[in-house]
């Protein structure tokens, strides 16, 4: 009887678990859809980054929402008397209601924009520094932008959970470069222009430094692509058009479990011939040390071994960004 119902207990906290995994994962590929849109809306016109990413995630159910699919509205902007462009009518706190109209979601980006600078009510805002986002959510509700009673505390909660306050740091940081954009948006990469959606491998003049045949083939993905294993952890060659989407999607994984094994920020592209982990690394490597040869990195050493960048630094008591010399003898465990 104990047994059938501890089963009965974990299956909804299953469902529950996953829920709440699956919810964080659409905000993260929300936030790498547009977050280079709202760093440059900070920059123009003051409003944190942080804040419009979890207004735009809150307001637009992380770009699901049939206001934001049909409308390109991501931020539930009413028609109000002054609204001339195309219009959405859906049952909202009233039935009916007229929403504005996008031709992408962009212009919902701008408008938004635009929306709390050139109304009165918001003006108290732009007295707060620019990366207290606590303030400008509390401000937010006091201004009435939304009816909920909790909105400030949503938004607070979405920007801490899915760590937005960074990008209102990047955006405060002078030596920040915001990355191009047509429409929506576009990461540049050499001579290449690939929407952000679908960034992919380009064809750059980069050796592959890692040799195959020193790792042994454990497995076969469905699509037919040799899983390696490197001490006991599994990990693939990237290819050309390899995202951490595709990745994802192709060994059953979510887009950020692909980046923070490998330690790399959600904005970085994959070169050809590079390991790229399927699951986390190792605390430490079998082997005892490691002579560093020219032309190494200390991710390059950690990516072979198999072990945590931040592992290996705190091993040999180094600061993230250091440049190890030729001839260097790092220990690995």
């Amino acid at each position: 009887m104990q047994r059938i119902i501890l089963v009965i207990f974990l299956f909804p906290l299953a469902n529950v678990l996953f829920g709440q995994s699956a919810d964080l994962q659409a905000r993260y590929d929300y936030v790498e859809k547009y977050y280079p849109i709202a760093i440059e809306k900070m920059q123009e016109y003051g409003i944190p980054a942080s804040i419009t990413l979890a207004q735009g995630i809150l307001e637009s159910g992380s770009g699901k929402s049939e206001l934001a699919v049909e409308a390109n509205n991501h931020f539930g902007i009413k028609c109000h008397k002054e609204w001339d462009g195309e219009t959405y009518y859906m049952d909202d706190d009233s039935p009916n209601e007229c929403f504005r109209k996008y031709d992408d979601p962009a212009e919902s980006y701008n408008d938004h924009s635009l929306f709390l600078t050139t109304r009165s009510r918001y003006d108290f805002l732009f007295s707060y520094q620019k990366d207290d986002y606590k303030k400008w959510a509390k401000g937010l509700k006091k201004a009435g932008y939304a009816t909920n009673p909790h909105y400030a505390n949503l938004l607070i909660k979405i920007i801490e959970e899915t760590g937005l306050a960074e990008y209102d740091k990047k955006a405060l940081d002078p030596g920040y470069k915001l990355p191009q954009r047509d429409d929506l948006v576009k990461e540049v990469k050499s001579n290449s222009d690939v929407s952000h959606d679908d960034l992919k491998i380009e064809d750059y003049d980069t050796p592959t430094v890692y040799s195959r045949e020193n790792f042994e083939v454990v497995k076969h993905s469905d699509a037919g692509r040799p899983v390696y294993e490197n001490h006991d952890v599994k990990f693939v060659f990237a290819e050309k058009g390899d995202t951490f989407f595709t990745l994802a999607e192709e060994f059953g994984l979510y887009s950020y479990q692909i980046y923070k094994y490998n330690e790399l920020e959600r904005s970085s592209l994959l070169t050809v011939g590079e390991i790229v982990y399927l699951e986390k690394k190792n605390k430490k490597a079998a082997e005892q040390e490691h002579a560093v040869q020219p032309g190494e990195s200390l991710r390059f050493i950690s990516q072979y071994y198999a072990i945590q960048l931040k592992h290996l630094l705190k091993i040999n008591g180094l600061e993230p960004g250091v440049i190890v010399e030729p001839g260097t003898v790092l220990r690995l465990r």
